[in-house]
């Protein structure tokens, strides 16, 4: 790059060179005509002839200057047009060098602002280092929380692991027909649920509610009546069990709990729950013939009586379970002795929820079907407690007192057996069950409350329930029949199946299917029909117009149900 001085200097040189060259020339022109002409004199023609060869020669030498002068002319453009581009160049070499200047301040700047900066960057360097420092800090905090969390998570996942929630909501459609009486038909909802599982390693536990009257025991059905209103719920269990992790083998349950002894609808109501204590031992075992032995033994509290004695029940079981190839079979024996049981004959108005009480009536609040009417059976509190009626034979002592005829400890034998088809979903399904009431009266009563010298013990009952099929899974099918013959004194009335015919002197048949549409959804459907077993007994639960010793005609009573169950 030319700097600005050189460029000068070059120009300065230039344009002398180019006046010289001018001045010459100009020179060159002028002196011809600076000469004076020569006089034309006769003697002088010769000097004339050497005088016209000079004026040649130095026309010639004019015509030459002339043509140098062209050239030199054209020099100088060319050196015109270098010069300017000198000029050019050097205009733009100040341009540059101001730039160049200008970029320099600007690096300048720049660079203090650079150092600025990084004096900045520095600063928040050691900002950045400090709250990296807290930053760590809160995530050493946060962390520790999370653990926290996680743990109180995990041991809420490990408490909800521990326990399951049950229960069903059943939808049903109910019709009774039966001859001389009107039809009728209702609507009822049962609703249940539940919660169990483990407390510890060595306890289990739960609860469950249900609806139902609260003066009837044998049933969690809720007719859908009295003008909309709101329906009964109530405890239906409350237990704990005692299951050592040493002894397996053991258990140990105490409260309101569901039935821990084989059993069927023929002695007690499905729906109860039986409230005191329960103490079992089972043992399972790797003998292919003799898979499971049990014993236990139960003590029922059934009524806490301030003027005598409370009402009670003590019982035992012994069971096992056998496998013969497709055959499974589970026998087992019951021996259970009812105590102090009078009092079922003498309940106040709140336990029967009676509607009316003393003379003049008076309101008792409360739902329930009030007392058991029968011959010698009080109609106002205190009254026999019977929700479905009271079917037993009693008497009234000399005081005023009103008795069961029998006692009530019942023997009861059941063969409850499966046999595998061949046809998974389709097992053979067969109960044989009979049970005796060892302290029935020798002879009932009739209508009229007189011994029937005539007839033998009312104390024994028999079932036989036949079914093929299962209804565990999605799809699965059941279809089975029921034979019933439960005479008068077998069984407690008060706890009896609540939807045959009556509680006791009953022939009783069932016929069911039901049909897994779902996983949890189960339609359902049962056909009762029976009708009382001996007229002439007291209090025989008898239709309209059937008179004592006359055959009563068959109650028929239909049932629509659809459970959904989780």
């Amino acid at each position: 790059m030319i700097s600005a001085r050189s460029s000068r200097l070059l120009i300065s040189t230039l344009l002398i060179v180019i006046m010289g060259l001018v001045g010459g020339a100009a020179a060159q022109q002028s002196a011809p005509d600076s000469r004076p002409a020569p006089r034309q004199k006769p003697a002088a023609r010769k000097a004339v002839s050497r005088d016209q060869q000079e004026i040649d020669q130095l026309k010639q030498l004019l015509a030459a200057q002339q043509q140098q002068i062209s050239q030199q002319n054209q020099q100088v453009d060319q050196l015109r047009t270098q010069v300017q581009q000198l000029l050019e160049n050097s205009q733009q070499a100040n341009s540059a060098a101001q730039k160049a200047q200008d970029s320099a301040s600007q690096a300048q700047t720049t660079a203090s602002d650079a150092q600025a900066a990084a004096v900045q960057a520095k600063q928040e360097a050691s900002q950045a280092s400090s709250s990296s420092a807290d930053t760590k800090t809160a995530l050493n905090l946060v962390d520790t929380s999370s653990k926290d969390e996680n743990r109180h998570l995990a041991a809420l996942e490990a408490i909800a692991g521990r326990f399951r929630f049950s229960g069903d909501i059943r939808i049903r459609g109910e019709d009774f027909f039966q001859d001389g009486v009107p039809t009728r038909n209702r609507a009822r909802v049962r609703v249940r649920f539940g919660l169990d599982g483990k407390l510890n390693e060595n306890f289990l536990g739960g609860f469950a509610l249900a609806t139902g009257s609260l003066g009837d025991p044998t049933t969690t059905n809720e007719t859908l009546t009295n003008f909309l209103d709101r329906k009964t719920i109530g405890l239906d269990r409350g237990y704990i069990t005692f299951n050592p992790v040493f002894a397996k083998w053991l258990s140990l349950t105490g409260g309101k709990f569901a039935y821990p002894w084989y059993r069927t609808s023929l002695t007690m109501d499905q729906d109860i729950n039986p409230e005191g204590f329960d103490e079992k031992l089972s043992f399972d075992l790797k003998n292919p013939v003799v898979k499971n032995l049990t014993v236990q033994a139960f003590q029922l509290l059934l009524n806490e009586n301030r003027t005598g004695d409370d009402s009670f029940a003590v019982g035992g079981q012994a069971s096992g379970v056998f496998k013969f190839g497709p055959l499974t079979t589970t026998p087992s024996f019951s021996l259970i002795n009812w105590r102090f049981v009078d009092a079922l004959l003498a309940a106040g108005a709140f336990t029967n929820q009676a509607t009316t009480s003393g003379n003049p009536a008076i309101q008792i609040p409360g739902e329930g079907p009030g007392c058991a009417t029968g011959f010698g059976l009080a109609s106002v509190p205190p009254c026999a407690f019977a929700a479905n009626g009271m079917t037993n034979a009693t008497f009234t002592s000399a005081n005023g007192a009103r008795h069961f005829l029998s006692g009530f400890e019942y023997a009861d034998f059941i063969l409850n057996n499966q046999l595998q088809t061949g046809i998974k979903r389709f097992p053979f399904n067969l109960v044989v069950q009979y049970e005796d009431n060892l302290k029935a009266a020798h002879h009932p009563l009739d209508a009229t409350g007189n011994v029937i010298s005539s007839l033998g013990s009312q104390g024994k009952s028999y079932l036989v329930d036949a079914s093929f099929g299962q209804a565990r899974g999605k799809g699965d099918m059941q279809f089975g029949y029921s034979y019933y013959r439960i005479e008068q004194d077998a069984i407690i009335s008060s706890w009896a199946e609540s939807d045959q015919r009556a509680p006791t002197n009953i022939l009783q048949n069932k016929v069911y299917a039901a049909w897994r549409l779902h996983t949890q959804v189960t339609a359902q459907y049962t056909l009762w029909f029976g009708r009382t077993l001996n007229s002439n007994l007291e209090h025989a639960a008898l239709a309209t117009g059937v008179s004592p010793g006359q055959t009563e005609p068959q109650l028929r009573r239909q049932q629509f149900d659809l459970i959904y169950s989780f």
